[in-house]
């Protein structure tokens, strides 16, 4: 048969418990508890809900920290949309900087100045010398920088811009070093539920931060939000210090049943690592890496559009106050985390009963996670100042772009698991010059004239972008591990690794875009 028609588990992978490997959701060991798969996708969770407040925090606090006496910025508010959709309370905070919104513009996008560096070595690192100290260090890196904020904003601009440049670098290993530690850990038909579970913290913590930013910044001021977000860290990297090991083997509470399992259906990634470098002149020059790089960087562009810009919009043009601002802005990655992980789950049971290949999976809910999102927001353009309908629209935007954690996000580990940190790191670099410049030209469309109409063409421009990465991915992604990504292309000593590769070519066939039904 030919390889790239081969069925999604082979005769030989369907064996008993007692054989060589656990092929489907019935087999998988059970535990008395929580598996230490289970126990790492809450803390990796836990890990993004931090990465994520510590980021996002800033684009509620900018509003309180701007002098609304300037003249410009963000209180440069609209008067086509009056009416409140809430009873507002007028509390208006006259903040202690004079900064307009092109500079507003360059403090968001800063994060991404220092995040941008740091993904393709932060993936090789993970690879080489482990993911779980990393990720760990990364959050603490971007956590202690966070605790600085207000002593750097009152120092200066360019303080302020450096220490958010530095929090970036730090938190630009998050990721890659995540997928790095799912590579061995997640088996093939459980990545999508395991990988969409520990990345929605993404859009838990952007819940928690809104809201809980903007009521800070009423009873407490601006600086309590930086203080209580870096104390909430703190206490994360306690606990995943404690709790992680980047190997299943090393872990002291895992049960015999679940290593076998990870064992048999991952095998040992790590061995090809020390053994192989990456081919990076294939990775290049990969069609499906191609696909994977212009879904992410699009996707990116549509996220951060909504993440760093929201606020802004629900304050300029929806005339929210502070408060309300944070809870209506939070609404939209509420819903999307719930889409995010029921999608994840939907993903594997497709796989897992052969319903759909890996890569029409891929692809579709690929297209569900830009297409839908890109009509939202251009459905925002028509409805005036309905506030109900305009949040309405914006909250589909962000929730059914949830799908594209199991499109895209996962597809990495697919393609290459040894090298998924490397491809993500690859990847998300591209990905970051969306959160660099997306800030800036929605600074620039809305500095002068921040209309209900200036802001239609920031949406419009998104909406192209994200239809855009959806066609491309679809031309060119795929399911099956790649050749340039199996042990045997070349890298290490055949003895050395012959002992590993079935078990890794094995995990590629049970995700191989292959899975068709006969």
């Amino acid at each position: 048969m030919d390889k790239d028609h081969e069925p999604l588990l082979n005769d030989k992978d369907c064996e008993a418990k007692s054989g060589t490997l656990y092929s489907t959701a019935a087999d998988t060991p059970k535990c008395n508890f929580i598996s230490a798969r289970h126990a790492l996708a809450l803390l990796t969770f836990f890990g993004f809900v931090n990465v994520y407040a510590l980021r996002v925090n800033l684009s509620v606090a900018l509003i309180a920290m701007v002098n609304n006496t300037a003249g410009e910025g963000l209180d440069n508010i609209t008067k086509e949309c009056k009416e409140p959709l809430l009873n507002e309370s007028h509390d208006d905070i006259t903040g202690e900087f004079n900064w307009d919104s092109e500079s507003q513009g360059i403090i968001l996008s800063s994060f991404f100045y220092g995040y941008i560096f740091t993904q393709i070595p932060g993936g090789m690192l993970a690879e080489r010398i482990g993911a779980k100290k990393l990720f760990g260090f990364g959050i603490l890196c971007t956590t202690l920088l966070t605790m600085l904020t207000p002593l750097a904003a009152r120092t200066s601009f360019t303080a302020l811009v450096v220490c958010r440049v530095l929090e970036g670098l730090g938190e630009g290993v998050t990721f890659p070093a995540a997928h790095a530690l799912w590579a061995n850990w997640a088996p093939p038909l459980e990545r999508s539920k395991l990988i969409s579970f520990s990345y929605g913290g993404s859009q838990i913590g952007t819940v928690i931060a809104l809201p809980i930013s903007g009521l800070l910044c009423q009873a407490w001021g601006w600086p309590s939000v930086f203080y209580l977000f870096g104390a909430f860290g703190l206490l994360w990297f306690v606990l995943w210090m404690s709790l992680v090991t980047d190997l299943p083997k090393d872990h002291p509470r895992i049960s015999s049943e679940e290593l076998h399992y990870l064992q048999k259906t991952i095998g040992d990634v790590s061995k090809m690592r020390k053994t192989a470098k990456a081919p990076w002149g294939r990775i290049l020059m990969s069609l499906p890496v191609l696909g994977i790089a212009t879904a992410h960087v699009c996707n990116n562009w549509g996220f951060y559009t909504l993440l760093t810009c929201l606020p802004t919009y629900m304050k300029q043009v929806l005339n929210f106050d502070l408060s309300q601002d944070g809870f209506v802005s939070a609404l939209p990655y509420l819903v999307s985390w719930f889409v995010v992980v029921l999608a994840g789950q939907l993903a594997d049971h497709v796989r897992n009963k052969r319903y759909l290949s890996t890569v029409a999976v891929r692809k579709i809910w690929q297209s569900i996670g830009q297409f839908i999102p890109a009509c939202f927001l251009v459905a925002v353009g028509y409805v005036g100042c309905n506030k109900t309908l305009a949040i309405a629209c914006l909250t589909m935007s962000v929730a059914f772009g949830g799908f594209s954690q199991s499109g895209y996000g996962v597809n990495h580990l697919d393609i290459a698991p040894a090298y998924a940190g490397t491809l993500m790191g690859l990847t998300n670099t591209l990905g970051t010059l969306s959160g660099i410049f997306a800030p800036l030209v929605v600074g620039v469309l809305t500095e002068d004239n921040p209309s209900r109409e200036q802001w239609q063409i920031v949406f419009y421009i998104a909406a192209a972008i994200y239809s855009f990465g959806a066609i491309v991915f679809c031309l060119f992604a795929s399911g099956v591990q790649q050749e340039w990504a199996k042990p045997h292309c070349g890298h290490g000593d055949d003895q050395q690794t012959g002992g590993h590769r079935s078990s890794i070519n094995r995990s590629s066939e049970s995700s191989s875009e292959d899975d068709h039904l006969s």
